[in-house]
């Protein structure tokens, strides 16, 4: 078992969520990951923030603590599997969590997110949800 942890998740974190720091001490032994989307979302937040370099700084450090995975030829073979998928069944998804969402499944990695609702219409992609106390 392994994480793909995405951005809100992350946010979570930094904001001193206790629900999510929790979790990430209990699974602290077990790989987590997130998507080289989600470092540039991250990057693109600390640009546009009024703390820029520090935020910069911060998001510098994550990429340095969360070890980052590319978009790869079998990540975009599965993007265009779900994205058709989904095309078929009327959901639309913005194609860049469809890229993370991907991710997750072309890496066997659950996707650690508060978006379940949004990411739970793409089959087969284990999610966990960290912002709640019951999971």
């Amino acid at each position: 078992m392994a994480y793909l942890i995405d951005t809100n998740i992350i946010i979570y974190s930094l904001k001193g969520n206790e629900f999510v720091n929790r979790k990430m001490e209990e699974t602290k032994n077990i790989p987590k990951s997130i998507s080289v989307i989600t470092y540039g979302e991250l990057v693109y937040g600390a640009k546009k923030s009024q703390h820029r370099e520090k935020n910069l700084a911060i998001s510098y450090r994550i990429a340095e603590l969360f070890p980052i995975i590319d978009i790869d030829k079998s990540v975009m073979d599965t993007f265009g599997e779900i994205k058709i998928t989904l095309e078929r069944k009327g959901n639309i998804i913005e194609d860049m969590d469809i890229v993370i969402a991907a991710t997750a499944l072309s890496y066997n990695l659950i996707l650690v997110t508060n978006d379940v609702n949004h990411f739970g219409r793409i089959e087969d992609l284990r999610i966990e949800n960290w912002t709640e106390l019951n999971t």
